[in-house]
């Protein structure tokens, strides 16, 4: 089946299809992992976007159903060079192609992904529409440009749990961290803007008692849960118009400590007062090289986001610079000199590092012990 994609400004790429049939709009954005697909597929941040695989080939060690992040798949669209009619995995129980048509996901192979990659770069993250329905390329590049821009579009609520639920599945493997001397475990809040299901194993391999809270969830229901700690997580889209989220997070400010993690991070500086903005491309994938500036060492970072935190505007905020991405030289991280809040841009649960930045926790359960990490 012919399959298109059509891009805002004009270009449009056929192919085959790999997926569903239909016809969806999205952001087009580019990912440069060679693996973790499975991940990028079930990762709640990709809403309202088509990804594009910069790796060749896709697909070639399968899908199994416990490396997904959350229980459904949510980008609008997958674009891939060849996808792996074969797969080699002893965990793998599915292959990407039935997992896409499956899960009603529009997908395209068989196209130049180096030439939309470098396009994508040059001109910036672009509106496009992913078809197998209409083959006139003015009807698909109308589409595009009539669909919605990413820039004040609110997603967090298509994403979000409906309805406060507990969590207990920890890491694999992993018969749990105590939470630390002499200390009872701790009571763990999350406020789900779209979390990804490792953020919380992490929490509960670490032994905190995890409980999770819809996006809109008021600072008196989440204090009412009696917290040690609140985590605001990932989620998809422009930070700005969460304004429920942003309101609950000035108030819990003070009272408990925080920790932010990718749009959490720029949730919890909007609350602070600062300013955020829209990246030309965004950061997709997991090799990103990232400073610790109070160690100097350098972590290799998973990434997912299309918007950052602007510098100046955070410093006037009392917060203190932690880390830097060492491509664009944009914010990564923060602390509050004066209260207990912890921020990083990127995605500590996940492991390209490996364990490069899983520390992260620690420091979060370190604050919920009444320790300072500036």
């Amino acid at each position: 089946m012919i399959c298109k994609l059509a891009l805002e400004d004009g270009t449009v790429f056929s192919g085959h299809s790999v997926g569903a049939p239909g016809t969806a709009t999205g952001e087009v954005v580019f990912n440069t992992a060679m693996a973790g697909y499975q991940e990028v597929l079930t990762d709640p941040s990709y809403c309202g976007q088509i990804v594009t695989m910069t790796a060749p080939m896709i697909g070639n060690y399968g899908i199994n159903t416990e490396d997904c992040e959350s229980g459904a798949v949510h980008l609008s669209g997958f674009v891939v060079r060849e996808v792996a009619r074969r797969y080699a995995n002893w965990r793998a129980d599915d292959g990407l192609g039935h997992y896409l048509q499956k899960n009603d996901i529009i997908a395209i192979e068989g196209i130049d992904t180096r030439a939309l990659t470098r396009r994508l770069r040059q001109h910036g993250s672009l509106r496009g529409v992913i078809s197998t329905e209409i083959s006139d390329e003015r009807q698909l590049i109308d589409a595009a440009t009539a669909s919605p821009v990413m820039v004040g579009r609110k997603l967090a609520d298509q994403v979000s749990r409906p309805a406060p639920a507990g969590w207990t599945e920890g890491l694999p493997d992993s018969a749990g961290t105590p939470a630390g001397p002499h200390t009872t475990a701790p009571a763990v809040v999350v406020i789900d803007c779209g979390a990804k299901s490792n953020i919380l194993r992490y929490l509960v391999s670490r032994g905190a008692v995890t409980q999770v809270v819809p996006f809109a969830t008021s600072a008196e229901d989440v204090l009412e849960r009696k917290p040690d700690g609140v985590l605001v997580c990932n989620g998809p889209g422009d930070p700005q118009p969460v304004v429920e989220t942003i309101a609950t997070l000035k108030k819990l400010i003070g009272k408990v400590p925080l920790f932010g993690i990718c749009l959490g991070h720029q949730l919890l500086s909007l609350a602070l007062g600062a300013e955020t903005k829209k990246l030309k491309f965004g950061h997709h994938g997991v090799n990103h090289p990232v400073q610790n500036l109070s160690t100097g060492r350098v972590e290799i970072t998973s990434q997912n986001h299309g918007f950052a935190v602007t510098e100046d505007s955070l410093k006037r905020c009392g917060a203190v610079l932690t880390h830097r991405s060492l491509n664009d030289g944009s914010v990564e991280g923060f602390a509050h000199a004066s209260e207990p809040i912890l921020a990083v841009q990127y995605h500590p649960e996940a492991a390209p590092g490996p364990h490069d930045s899983a520390y992260l926790f620690a420091d979060f359960f370190k604050l919920m012990r009444g320790g300072c990490v500036t």
